[in-house]
């Protein structure tokens, strides 16, 4: 069981990282990419989150 959170907690240690480095490179360019978003609909969003999920599942079933 402390494997699973050990593991589990280095992943979001992991996400947090990579999400930070395009605000740290480029926050003008986070800025115009975050209001863009803003103008997309709910459908639109979603599927993007849909496809971002699919992404994150198949990496992980290539890695194990």
């Amino acid at each position: 069981m402390t494997r699973i959170l050990s593991d589990l907690g280095a992943a979001l240690a992991l996400l947090f990282v990579l999400e930070g480095i395009f605000p740290f490179l480029s926050p003008g360019g986070t800025k115009r990419a975050l209001a863009r978003i803003l103008s997309f609909g709910d459908r639109e969003v979603r599927i993007a989150g849909l496809g971002s999920m699919i992404v994150g599942v198949v990496l992980l079933f290539l890695i194990n």
